[in-house]
């Protein structure tokens, strides 16, 4: 059973930082596209950012500069690390994998991805 996880959420002022972390349990870093979601408050769901198996990254313009996404392969995470928070940073954050040996480029599209974590909130305030 294919599950991922994420953790690491939680209520800082703005200016300061997070760590978010997605756990694999059968998907392994190493062949599939991993990518961090978010949804805030009456928006949809939008991509941030990809690492396909070989260590590439993606990012959206919004997060650009200010988070970086990592992955530990023998450990089956992915980290999402995010500094200069803003209030507007606000939303539930999910970790995605999708069945590719790459990033496609359309990875910012919930429909790339096979399997979803349940999210973890982050909630920035100024």
């Amino acid at each position: 059973q294919v599950q991922v996880v994420e953790s690491g959420g939680g209520s800082v002022q703005s200016g300061g930082s997070l760590r978010l972390s997605c756990v694999g349990s059968g998907v392994t870093a190493a062949n599939y596209c991993l990518g961090w979601f978010r949804r805030a408050p009456g928006r949809e769901r939008e991509g941030l950012v990809a690492i396909a198996p070989a260590g590439t990254t993606t990012y959206v313009e919004s997060v650009k500069g200010r988070f970086t996404i990592s992955q530990d392969i023998p450990k089956n995470t992915i980290y999402l690390q995010m500094n200069s928070l803003k209030p507007e940073d606000t939303a539930i954050y999910y970790c995605a994998a999708g069945r590719f040996d790459y990033c496609p480029g359309s990875w910012s599209q919930s429909f790339e991805y096979n399997y979803w974590g349940q999210g973890t909130q982050v909630t920035v305030s100024s």
